[in-house]
């Protein structure tokens, strides 16, 4: 830190904030709370839910942007997409890419239910395969990536030239649990953040900020 620097702002969230951040939001409505339900019943996997605030944050950056045209990057039991497609105006579209017909399965069920089905559409397959395949002019308005971890420089390379000006990629996980500053930890997801990570900061093409959302999470505008 440079000499007199003003001191560092910011606060520790403990279980006890993280509450009261929680009960300070907009409530979830019935149909997110049994998907919740439903996917925690998967057990472990679970983990990779969208934090609740982190959904209603994608919501309102979607709305506040008047995105028309998004697209995700790991879709799993589709909190994400239904947030993201909430936030779409009703002619909106977000095109969303996974792996897994299992876990989108249940997203689409939800889909459904929310009258969202109309505005999403579901590619399973690679996602970068699948990325790829689609029009390399810029098109999106906002993008959401929260994949495998190793291949974000490869989606990222992928992405950037797909956003039209001024659009906007937000990048999850970029915290990896903290990892990415704990300099004795060397296995390959934490190298693949702390690169990529040093990558968006370096990268001309847009301008990004890192914040701390749930695992952490960078917004990156195409310039």
């Amino acid at each position: 830190m440079p000499r007199n620097a003003p001191p560092l702002k910011y606060t520790r969230l403990d279980k006890a904030l993280y509450e009261y951040l929680l009960a300070h939001r907009t409530p979830d409505d019935a149909l997110v709370q049994e998907l919740r339900a439903e996917t925690a019943r998967l057990g472990e996997v679970a983990v990779m839910q969208t934090a609740p605030e982190q959904a209603a944050f994608l919501r309102l950056l979607v709305a506040f942007g008047r995105c028309r045209s998004a697209l995700e990057i790991g879709t799993f039991t589709g909190l994400s997409a239904l947030s993201i497609a909430r936030g779409l105006p009703s002619d909106g579209r977000l095109t969303c890419l996974d792996v897994s017909e299992e876990w989108t399965g249940i997203a689409r069920r939800y889909w459904e239910r929310a009258g969202l089905s109309d505005r999403i559409e579901l590619r399973v397959g690679p996602a970068l395969h699948e990325l790829r395949s689609l029009s390399a002019r810029p098109t999106f308005d906002f993008v959401f990536l929260d994949a495998d971890k190793p291949a974000y420089p490869d989606y990222w390379e992928e992405i950037v030239p797909r956003l039209t000006p001024g659009g906007l990629v937000v990048v999850d996980n970029v915290f990896r649990h903290g990892e990415v500053v704990q300099s004795g930890l060397r296995n390959a997801g934490v190298r693949a953040i702390r690169a990529f990570n040093d990558r968006v900061a370096a990268d001309t093409r847009v301008d990004s900020v890192m914040i701390s959302v749930a695992d952490g999470l960078t917004l990156a505008r195409r310039t």
